[in-house]
């Protein structure tokens, strides 16, 4: 039981709550020593707002489509190792690379996507094929790494600038925002996490998702690309790793977002970040909820119930 919310979400380490319900704010909330003015680094969210730009860049022409080989606009990979020839966008966004991804323990992959001074060069070099793409589900951060690699060749262009033109600008945001890089020689925006931003700002993705990528009478992202990011997939038994959380849970992954089935119209859908980060949207009620904390508090599946369980006071009775 939660109690008092106030106290709950003080005891858990929460810095910000929002929720957002038919395009206004009933609840914002901030504790722990913020406010509506303190920046908050994005961690994983930040992938939804690399899946965002991938998509504008499929409805600009700059990139063919998710189906291309990632050697299309990255060749050097193909030859270091000619199997990169079948891994394609898509793959890299439904996290289904084929890629090893070792987190903890030798090769630390964790520590090459997140540390080195030169992200380019080690996603180029450290990423490596150990089984075929699109079979198996494996959280990978070498997979938004090469996303923003390929983002820039087609762009010729900052993933930063391409944020503030596509998406920071376009949605009104209240606050600007940056996006942290690998270092100052190299200039690489950490692709897997490291977007700087007040809270309200991240609840506009969520409401142009909710939106089907509408903001204000125009068309930021096609309403094509939100479907297949955040709707569910008919992926084969065996394609998740964990049966715990995405098999009788009835959760899936879409492009860089995490989906909760919902029956009786579109699923709810959120990205979610270390220490208990989420943009939780939920289109059935026209929901969503932003927490930011300094921990997670409580375990992550627990939001998630809380987060539905919320919505669900909403939804009509059928």
């Amino acid at each position: 039981a939660i109690g008092d919310l106030a106290e709950f979400l003080i005891r858990t380490e929460t810095t910000s709550s929002i929720v957002v319900r038919n395009d206004t704010i009933i609840y914002e909330r901030y504790f722990n020593g913020w406010d509506p003015d303190s920046l908050f680094t994005s961690f994983s969210v930040a992938k939804a707002f690399a899946s965002t730009l991938v998509g504008v860049a499929i409805d600009r022409g700059l990139i063919h489509g998710v189906d291309d080989p990632v050697t299309r606009y990255l060749p050097e990979l193909a030859r270091r190792d000619p199997r990169f020839d079948r891994i394609t966008i898509r793959d890299l966004l439904r996290m289904a690379s084929g890629l090893r991804y070792v987190e903890d323990e030798e090769p630390y992959d964790n520590r090459w996507t997140y540390l080195p001074p030169d992200l380019r060069r080690s996603a180029l070099e450290r990423s490596t094929i150990v089984e075929p793409p699109g079979r198996r589900w494996l959280y990978n951060n070498y997979n938004p790494l090469l996303i923003g690699m390929i983002l820039e060749r087609v762009s010729h262009r900052s993933v930063t600038d391409l944020l503030q033109d596509w998406i920071w600008g376009p949605l009104g945001m209240e606050y600007g925002g940056s996006w942290s890089l690998d270092s100052r020689a190299h200039g690489f925006e950490k692709m897997e996490s490291g977007i700087n931003a007040r809270p309200v700002d991240f609840a506009k993705l969520g409401s142009l998702y909710l939106h089907h990528g509408m903001w204000r009478g125009r068309q930021v992202v096609s309403a094509g690309w939100v479907h297949d990011a955040t709707q569910p997939w008919p992926d084969a038994a065996g394609y998740y790793e964990d049966q715990g959380f995405f098999g009788p849970g009835g959760h899936y992954f879409g492009y860089f977002w995490w989906g909760d089935t919902r029956s009786g119209g579109e699923s709810d859908f959120h990205t979610v970040g270390n220490l208990g980060q989420y943009i939780y949207c939920s289109p059935q009620t026209h929901l969503v909820i932003v927490r930011t904390g300094m921990a997670y508090g409580v375990g992550s599946a627990a939001w998630l119930r809380l987060f539905r369980r919320f919505a669900d006071q909403f939804r009509r009775p059928s």
